[in-house]
């Protein structure tokens, strides 16, 4: 199964968290989000989890809020998206040869899910990753996505270290891309720079193309 059912009760945390979302916001998704994209990707990118007034609320990853203006706009400048980005599903943006999930389906408090729920939303990750057939590059967004694909892979963290720019071989022919997560906590700390973050794109199409 690629994404969790819409009452997924693997959470209980998260389980109350989107009970009391519905609750506030019934006309908003208010359910695990799916991957959005391309079924035939050779490039996959993972996020950490849904935002509350973003992909919760309209149901595709990435979708509504600074983070998806930064990757939306990044992708499109690399011929991995075509189309009007607008901040809602139903936009008519698609991506090319690209797919976009995230280590945790469902909105987390404050931003932050816990360990054990990306251990146990890692099952749906790795299914993912098991469907893509011609996947050969992920990038991880941040250090708790590139652990989960690591999980994911079953591939050993202390053999691939996050750094942002770093580039790891999980498996063979997979390339493993890390960046700091497109946030705007991190883009306005200038941790994350969108000539830094283009960069990562740009040198993960050019192995691609090589």
């Amino acid at each position: 199964m690629l994404t969790p059912e819409p009452d997924c009760i693997l959470c209980p945390r998260l389980c109350a968290f989107r009970a009391e979302a519905r609750q506030r916001f019934p006309d908003w998704y208010n359910a695990p989000v799916p991957a959005f994209g391309d079924r035939d990707a050779w490039l996959l990118i993972v996020g950490l989890a849904p935002g509350l007034r973003g992909a919760n609320r309209t149901g595709r990853p990435f979708t509504g809020d600074f983070a998806g203006d930064l990757l939306f706009r990044t992708l499109k400048a690399h011929r991995l998206a075509e189309g009007d980005y607008r901040g809602e599903s139903d936009d008519g943006l698609r991506l090319v040869g690209c797919r976009i999930s995230n280590a945790v389906r469902c909105v987390p408090p404050g931003n932050r899910p816990t360990p054990a729920e990306v251990r146990a939303c890692g099952r749906f990750l790795a299914a993912e990753l098991a469907a893509l057939s011609h996947l050969r590059v992920v990038v991880a967004l941040g250090r708790v996505a590139h652990e989960a694909v690591l999980s994911a892979l079953g591939a050993a963290r202390s053999a691939f270290p996050f750094a942002h720019g770093a580039l790891h071989i999980p498996r063979p022919q997979l390339l493993l891309a890390d960046s700091y997560h497109c946030s705007r906590q991190n883009t306005n700390t200038k941790r994350l720079t969108e000539p830094m973050f283009d960069a990562v794109f740009r040198r993960v199409c050019a192995d691609a193309s090589a």
